[in-house]
């Protein structure tokens, strides 16, 4: 239906467009492949990843997990858009086809059907768009365009964010709405509805017929299809490639060889037997792994990790989507020199992230979690943390109180070691010399060994074990602090000496000579947790973890504990390094309920649980500037409940939320381990039999 010199013209423009779009593309795919290989694959197991990605992608999971409406109506122009790829196809061939080729398959049923996707995908896209627009530009919803003046932003973000949101939006808004107009003066010029196209043929009707109406249908076709072809070239440098990019996110994210994939929990270990390595962590763009570069191309800039971050929500200057923004900026100026194998001009803390920014991260995990495109930017924060603290020894300095502990005596208070199995007097609990023949480790931790209110919990486990009567031992004075607080503050080394002097002495204290019956590790706090379970493999140490919810779990199933009996309203707090990133959700919440019992469920709970604060050694630092502390906001939201108890299952988040301003009210709700519910049920019963008798 075009002309003979409108078809050529197309064609050399598309020729023009191509080329441009091509390299492009080529410039985004070499300056991302310039990020460094990490510990785990990106491309093994690759038929299974594309797959997955694809399922992903098309089910868009992924972006309902949060903001159902908004998701709805992004799902109207996601879906749009992949029917559209087919729409323009068709479009492109009735332009360079004469009508007769394709006459059959328009009278078709089939033919009518696509028709009647093309009609009703153009209408949704529009409304979907025009929703988009209304709450970005007119209502400008805060959940977006929030930001901390704290925040380090890239210089080109302020203006850049608006502009390339207008520009995509008005791409989407008139390729589609230029597509209708053709199709609906091609209607008024054959002068009949068309039953398949009820948009187009309603729009055609206030048109009215008429042989000029033909030209409706020109302009259409050059509004649509040549607003791709002025698109493309600009495509690699907007926020619309992630329609691209968020798949190969997902397809490309680190697995574990057998193809499974890695926690949020799990970090990439540095190798420090390698003496070639110059450098430790991250400092420039290429330093990233390649995923982590991907990740700032993938993101949507929906500002759904900044929302979910519990430094942002409580005023610090912190921003996971400020990270993936500056990030994709900084990439657009300095693509092409990455491309040609040069170096970025610049470091990471000059345009990525602040100092301020990068000590207030908990290592959570929410931003990881609520992404909808797979970023993780609390692993960025992390490596660039190892930069700082192995490279440029910059940190805050209650870190280098903690640090100093952790070298001097294992544990970050700085106590001594020959007190580390002192809370344990009087219980009968035995050692590992004591008992070779245990069942169960007891891996303490240094909260539980050293800290009064873990302390109560650690005792507490301890009467549990004894009166279920397990096969227990304690490592007693040869534990050390996993390194867990030195690994997630970039504090690598010293995490790499205390972990592999811990699997030397686990492996140790583990082995057995009966294969049918392996030994398993027991803990009361989800960070030792995490560090024996995902990050001592790494080291040789492959141990099957128990957290302590799990076991009184079993132990209450196999008629070893008696179910619990609460006569208080009970809400129960995930502790992030439990729940986000190792996904026990379940066990404590099973204990808590054996009896009967009602646990009033917290607005943030499970996978969207808010963090105590404690996490990324928060715990041994003051916390950045803000508007309220991280465990005053969970224990106002806990109190909100009308809950008088909030039982948890991590020391770390009993210590912060039981020393929260609101927790020292008359009145508060009382903040307890589940161990502590346990033995104190225990207590009763003995009391009772001990009255009866």
């Amino acid at each position: 239906m075009l002309t003979l010199p409108e078809k050529l013209l197309f064609a050399l423009l598309a020729v023009v467009s191509l080329y441009f779009a091509v390299v492009g593309f080529r410039r985004v795919i070499l300056a991302v492949s310039r990020g460094e290989r990490g510990y785990y694959p990106s491309f093994n197991h690759l038929t299974e990843r594309c797959g997955e990605a694809i399922a992903r992608t098309i089910s868009q999971s992924t972006v309902f997990r949060d903001r159902p409406l908004v998701s709805f109506f992004h799902a109207l122009v996601f879906y749009g858009f992949i029917f559209y790829a087919l729409v323009n196809l068709f479009d492109l061939l009735e332009a360079y086809l004469p009508p007769a080729w394709l006459h059959g398959f328009h009278q078709s049923v089939l033919g009518g059907l696509y028709r009647l996707g093309a009609d009703l995908f153009t209408a949704l896209v529009i409304v979907g768009v025009g929703y988009f627009f209304v709450r970005r530009f007119l209502l400008r919803d805060p959940r977006l365009l929030s930001v901390n003046p704290r925040t380090l932003s890239h210089e080109d973000a302020l203006m850049g964010l608006r502009r390339d949101s207008l520009i995509v939006l008005g791409f989407i808004f008139l390729h589609v709405g230029f597509r209708l107009l053709g199709h609906s003066s091609l209607l008024a010029y054959q002068g009949q509805a068309d039953p398949w196209q009820p948009v187009a043929s309603l729009l055609a009707g206030l048109i009215g017929p008429g042989d000029n109406r033909i030209i409706g249908w020109h302009i259409g076709f050059w509004g649509a299809l040549g607003l791709i072809l002025a698109f493309l070239p600009y495509f690699p440098r907007s926020k619309h490639l992630h329609l691209f990019m968020a798949p190969a996110n997902f397809a490309l994210e680190p697995r574990h060889q057998d193809g499974s994939k890695v926690s949020s929990g799990v970090l990439s270990p540095i190798n420090f037997e390698d003496e070639s390595v110059e450098r430790y962590g991250v400092e420039r763009l290429e330093h990233f792994r390649l995923p982590q570069l991907l990740d700032a191309y993938a993101c949507i800039m929906c500002n759904r990790c900044t929302n979910a971050c519990p430094a942002a929500a409580t005023g610090k200057a912190l921003s996971p989507a400020a990270i993936e923004i500056n990030k994709r900026y900084e990439l657009n100026r300095v693509a092409g020199a990455l491309a040609a194998g040069g170096e970025s001009p610049r470091a990471v803390l000059d345009f990525v992230i602040n100092q301020e920014s990068l000590w207030a991260c908990t290592t959570c995990g929410a931003c990881i979690e609520i992404c909808p495109v797979g970023c993780e930017q609390m692993i960025d924060i992390i490596d660039i943390r190892r930069q700082q603290v192995l490279m440029a020894g910059a940190f805050p300095s209650e870190l280098g109180t903690a640090f100093r502990g952790l070298e001097r005596a294992g544990n970050p208070w700085g106590l001594a070691q020959d007190k580390r199995d002192a809370w344990a007097a009087g219980l009968g609990v035995p050692t590992v010399a004591e008992n070779p023949n245990f069942e169960v480790l007891f891996f303490v931790g240094c909260a539980g060994s050293y800290d009064p209110q873990a302390q109560q919990t650690t005792r507490a486990m301890a009467e549990i074990l004894n009166h279920a009567g397990v096969n227990y031992a304690i490592l007693g004075k040869a534990e050390k602090c996993t390194g867990d607080p030195a690994r997630r503050s970039g504090n690598e080394y010293l995490y790499y000496q205390l972990a592999s002097e811990n699997v030397a002495t686990l492996n140790d204290a583990l082995q057995t000579l009966d294969p049918a019956k392996p030994k398993r590790v027991l803990t009361t706090c989800p960070h030792c947790f995490n560090a024996l379970a995902n990050d001592y493999p790494q080291l040789g140490g492959h141990y099957t973890v128990m957290h302590h919810s799990q076991l009184i779990d079993e132990l209450m199933l196999t008629g070893r504990l008696p179910p619990l009996e609460l006569t208080q309203p009970l809400t129960y707090h995930d502790p992030c390094y439990l729940g986000r990133h190792n996904g026990i959700y379940d066990a404590p919440r099973d204990v808590l309920t054996q009896g009967g019992n009602t646990i009033v469920e917290l607005p943030r709970h499970r996978e969207n649980s808010f963090c105590c604060g404690a996490g990324g050694a928060q715990f041994w630092k003051e916390e950045e500037p803000g508007a309220q502390r991280v465990s005053e906001n969970r224990f106002q939201e806990a109190q909100a409940t009308g809950a008088a108890v909030i039982a948890t299952g991590c020391p770390f988040c009993k210590v912060m939320l039981a020393s929260s301003e609101s927790a020292q009210q008359d009145g508060a709700p009382e903040v307890v381990d589940i161990a502590q519910l346990v033995a104190a049920r225990l207590r009763t019963i003995r009391l009772r039999i001990g009255t009866t008798r």
